[in-house]
């Protein structure tokens, strides 16, 4: 597991459903290989923290919570939370640590979730 594979939203790719079956092509995976160009990007939340602010994850902003996190936190549904305990998780523990438990398998309620449907929600929901 790489930090790229950590969604800007908190989201990890690794096991999002659609990213295993090839129906998804990760939040930030192939844009440093010129596979799929950023300016395409329709997710709010990747174009301001990935693009703009050219950061890995929201966790590394200092304008952390913003008003398009704190809308996509406030939609119905497990899932939108998942990502912002996430996020929670690395400003307090580091990337290292979350990776550390995720490739251990340790994905618990607690610190990492599984979001398979995360990916689903952000194209639906036009974030």
């Amino acid at each position: 597991m790489t930090v790229r594979e950590i969604g800007c939203c908190g989201a990890y790719c690794r096991t999002c459903r659609g990213l295993r079956e090839g129906g998804c092509r990760g939040c930030k995976l192939g844009y440093g290989t010129g596979e799929r160009d950023i300016d395409k990007a329709r997710c709010k939340i990747k174009v301001c923290c990935f693009k703009e602010r050219r950061l890995e994850t929201c966790a590394d902003c200092s304008d952390y919570p913003c008003k398009i996190l704190e809308m996509y936190w406030g939609k119905k549904g497990w899932k939108y939370k998942q990502g912002r305990k996430q996020l929670e998780f690395i400003r307090k523990n580091g990337y290292g640590e979350f990776m550390k438990r995720a490739n251990n398998g340790r994905i618990v309620v607690a610190g990492l979730i599984r979001l398979d449907n995360m990916h689903r929600a952000c194209v639906i929901s036009g974030i």
